[in-house]
């Protein structure tokens, strides 16, 4: 079955969630949060997407932002795990995948949730 293509709303903010693989961290030490927030920078410039605020915790990551065309956040998306994971498992000797799945997205469409 085909995946459903995701929902965009021009100039609308977006929440994206990715999780750990079984809920497993992704994040071991500080040098890999930075590594991380280095790909984001570099992926939402490279794909046109406005990075408002994020939480990396140790085991899934937040991500509030603005994409500048409907592909924007699945490019950036898979352009910050091809990196990331590849960091990952060579740095820590491991293969296979770090995260959960497709990450989630949903639209911040009022005051409300962007609030919680």
């Amino acid at each position: 079955m085909a995946r459903m293509p995701r929902l965009y709303v021009e100039g609308c903010a977006q929440h994206v969630i990715q999780r750990g693989n079984n809920r497993s961290a992704c994040f071991f030490c500080e040098v890999d949060y930075a590594f991380y927030l280095q790909k984001l920078k570099e992926a939402s410039a490279k794909h046109g997407v406005k990075v408002h605020t994020f939480v990396l915790m140790t085991n899934h990551v937040h991500i509030l932002l603005t994409p500048s065309d409907q592909y924007g956040v699945s490019r950036m998306m898979q352009s910050l795990g091809r990196n990331y994971v590849k960091y990952i498992n060579i740095t820590y000797q491991r293969t296979g995948t770090l995260w959960e799945g497709r990450f989630k997205s949903s639209l911040v469409a009022s005051d409300n949730y962007f609030l919680e």
